[in-house]
């Protein structure tokens, strides 16, 4: 590893003070780090072997498929861990792109704003269960759009969807597709929206699927629902930083190549192509899934997620053992009970929305963290 002469700032030069401020907080995260029960974020990872490259100014500036004239990149790993995710998610192999990016967010508003390109007057169909940021990416992309109904589980209402298709059947949809919705974990039926396109005969059309924690899920399962690209799709995000885990917020974006190249640009002063949504991307994520994946490879993914959804069943158990209904859709690690007191919420960092909470049982969740919150759950 190369020395790092005269580096302008390191530990030496804070004061006691300033250092003293880091400890606690190191100490303070640590503490709540135990008591995190309602957020897709795998806490348990060692990323040690990878931290002598955080001593060099990694970007990963561009096209990860496209040599650039800035070198100290990433892009071979980068494009390591994307031909992993193309095989999960079942993209065609001679029609294939896509990138690393900054979290689940960035990887939908890529999906949307692909598809907006290709379909300038298109409607963008979404549920009443979609992420809160797809309302502020439809508003950034000035995209037109219309909200369906959920059913009760989170799942799109198929019929409202359908419905609504025939009203506006002048326009191509653009159908948002939840591949386990937030709160609830609900994934929406790629066929059954397929079914009713059919039905309608509309030819014209493009679906992109928010797979932020299931697409990490259903490739490990026995019988997952369909979610790929040979079930329908043009586009995916799935995050990196929930069911693999990074210490740093990251995803993927996966699109169809013969789409992406139709709005990709030419950028002579970084020699590559401008095909991501941010110009400089973080070098050092994909390390990490990349260090992930290949330690634990697909056999490991599988206990990992048969662990977690096995800790799923036994938490609805424990709370039904002291009264509380509990409950999750197939394929979902996300456990769904009535809405408890703000001492709880606050406590064990617990979603709610509206009249429910959740837990999601994480690679670090296990039996006495369930026992913790029951407790604190239960009347005095």
């Amino acid at each position: 590893m190369a020395t790092v002469h005269n580096p302008l700032y390191s530990p030496e030069q804070l004061s006691a003070k300033d250092r003293k401020r880091l400890d606690a907080l190191l100490k303070q995260i640590d503490l709540e780090s135990d008591r995190f029960l309602g957020y897709p974020c795998t806490r348990d990872f060692d990323y040690s072997a990878l931290y002598p490259f955080l001593n060099y100014p990694l970007n990963n500036v561009g096209d990860p498929y496209v040599d650039s004239t800035f070198r100290l990149n990433t892009h071979d790993i980068e494009r390591e861990v994307l031909e992993m995710f193309r095989q999960f998610t079942r993209a065609p192999k001679n029609n294939f792109w896509g990138y690393m990016t900054n979290g689940g967010t960035e990887g939908n508003m890529y999906g949307i704003y692909l598809a907006r390109e290709l379909h300038p007057n298109g409607v963008v169909y979404y549920s009443e269960d979609t992420h809160y940021s797809v309302a502020k990416i439809l508003r950034l992309l000035h995209a037109r759009n219309i909200m369906i109904r959920s059913q009760s589980n989170g799942e799109l209402d198929y019929e409202d969807l359908r419905e609504t298709l025939r009203i506006h059947r002048d326009a191509p949809p653009i159908i948002f597709a939840n591949i386990g919705t937030t709160m609830k974990g609900a994934i929406d039926n790629i066929g059954e929206i397929k079914n009713i396109l059919k039905d309608l005969a509309i030819p014209h059309y493009y679906i992109h699927a928010d797979a932020a924690l299931s697409g990490m899920i259903l490739p490990f399962v026995e019988t997952p629902q369909a979610f790929g690209f040979d079930a329908g799709i043009e586009s995916i995000s799935i995050s990196g930083h929930k069911m693999i885990g990074s210490p740093i917020p990251c995803g993927v974006a996966i699109a169809k190549k013969n789409n992406v190249e139709r709005i990709a640009r030419s950028i002579e002063y970084i020699g590559t192509l401008d095909t991501t949504l941010s110009g400089s991307r973080n070098a050092v994520t994909p390390l990490f899934l990349w260090f992930a994946l290949k330690t634990q490879g697909e056999a490991g993914f599988k206990k990992i997620i048969q662990r977690c959804l096995h800790m799923a069943d036994r938490t609805i158990e424990m709370f039904a053992d002291v009264g509380i209904e509990a409950w999750r859709n197939r394929n979902s690690i996300t456990v769904v009970f009535p809405r408890p007191n703000k001492q709880v919420l606050k406590k064990w960092q617990i979603a709610v929305h509206r009249d429910v909470g959740h837990v999601i049982t994480m690679p670090h969740v296990d039996e006495k963290h369930i026992a913790a919150l029951i407790k604190d759950m239960k009347p005095r």
